[in-house]
């Protein structure tokens, strides 16, 4: 495998994808070009509803704006016949089957961007160099346009290999992370029911280039919640009796949702992030919407976080006389990393010599829903593990001065390429 080479392409893959960020669902042209270039590579492509179980999506915008992205994708050089097959949906995996019996080694990849204006001065590296965002409000600013490239990177390096291998690579191209929208309807769909390993990784996160994280572990379970106000409009002046003021009722949500005991059992984070409501000065707001997310340390803490919350909401709108409707955009759960596995890619990675530093674990603090998979993987005697790709960065994770060390993503093939030879040698 010519790793120079395979460097060079991952960047410009890297920039391409950079230059034109999708959010959550609506990776349209990321998702068809993937496919595209993986069954050049002769790998068996499944996408779309092939992978999406529908009745189990969170989060996932109007039909309107389904149609408004997919003509957008078009219009930025998406595939026509891959966004066909996609049917609506984004996702898919590609398959590479060896025909010698063997284990079934997945590995997730996301695809999805943050809805962030990315910074347009000349000392951020993409608009100097002239690969910025195109898309006004988005910005890959967590990373994942490198994991795309990265999974990419590792496709060709296992199908230049695949003499060697025995049993089955699965390669999982997830929408929605972001919000931790996508993994549950991939898993529910069964992308990872007959695996024996399950694989996922992150650039960045506060680790420095040159290092390699074995277990980055303590993942926060979450939920994401919608939750729209609906009340009656009248006179602010002349008749607000007559009203049913649904911003009241949020305000009151968020100073409750933000004074809920913290629970004994580990650490909490409940946090409001926007609210939207009112139509003018002089009339009873009778909307309002607000996006909230819960997390805890453990399931147990988790959960009291989301019921607590939703107590709250329910509370605030009998307060005002005002409707409430409540729903999960987003879900995570805890995971820990299978000890075994641990164990082996440590020994894969530290004989390829590229780290500087190989660490056995790290706290994420995050929330992140490939903790689906792991879990499920887990559930039935597999084994699953998330690594940490460590890369010097220049702003924070969601920050629109966020930028990698691209030098790093070729070291991220390598290592997931040798692990995989390994548990499949």
């Amino acid at each position: 495998m010519d790793y120079e080479e395979l460097e060079r392409e991952l960047i410009h893959l890297r920039r391409d994808f950079h230059a034109y960020p999708e959010s959550a669902w609506l990776e349209f042209r990321t998702c068809s070009l993937i496919s595209r270039r993986l069954e050049a590579l002769g790998y068996n492509v499944k996408s779309g509803l092939e992978v999406i179980d529908t009745a189990s999506v969170m989060g996932r915008p109007s039909e309107e704006v389904i149609a408004r992205n997919i003509q957008r994708a078009l219009s930025q050089g998406a595939d026509p016949g891959q966004l066909t097959r996609l049917q609506g949906y984004t996702g898919l995996t590609a398959e590479l089957d060896t025909g010698r019996p063997g284990p079934v080694v997945a590995l997730r990849f996301d695809m999805d961007c943050v809805e962030v204006q990315e910074d347009t001065s000349s000392s951020h590296r993409p608009e100097r160099e002239g690969f910025s965002s195109v898309n006004t409000g988005l910005c890959h600013s967590c990373g994942h346009d490198a994991h795309v490239s990265i999974g990419l990177g590792v496709a060709e390096a296992l199908m230049s290999e695949r003499e060697r291998l025995r049993g089955k690579v699965r390669l999982i191209f997830q929408p929605g992370e972001e919000g931790c929208r996508g993994a549950y309807a991939m898993m529910m769909k069964g992308v990872v029911d007959d695996a024996d390993y399950f694989m996922a990784m992150h650039i960045g996160m506060g680790v420095p280039s040159g290092v390699f994280v074995l277990n980055a572990a303590g993942w926060l379970a979450t939920a994401k919640i919608d939750a729209e106000f609906s009340g009656v409009p009248a006179h602010a002046s002349a008749s607000p009796e007559k009203g049913r003021n649904a911003l009241l009722a949020a305000c009151t949500a968020t100073l409750g949702l933000h004074s809920i005991a913290p629970h004994s059992g580990g650490n909490m984070r409940i946090n409001v992030g926007t609210l939207n409501a009112g139509t003018g000065r002089n009339v009873i707001a009778d909307h309002a919407a607000m996006r909230i997310e819960t997390r805890g340390e453990t399931q147990e803490v988790a959960e009291y976080a989301y019921s607590r919350a939703v107590e709250v909401l329910k509370g605030s709108a009998m307060m005002y006389g005002v409707d409430v409707d409540i729903s999960k955009a987003g879900e995570g759960t805890t995971s820990e990393g299978s000890p075994e596995l641990v164990r082996v890619a440590g020994e894969a990675v530290r004989e390829l010599g590229i780290f500087g530093r190989v660490e056995e674990s790290s706290h994420a603090g995050a929330s992140e829903d490939a903790t689906w998979f792991m879990r499920r993987v887990q559930s039935h005697g597999g084994q699953a593990v998330y690594f940490g790709l460590g890369s010097d960065i220049t702003a924070p994770h969601h920050n629109g001065r966020f930028d990698v060390d691209e030098a790093v993503m070729i070291d991220g093939v390598r290592a997931l390429a040798a692990i995989t030879e390994r548990l499949m040698s």
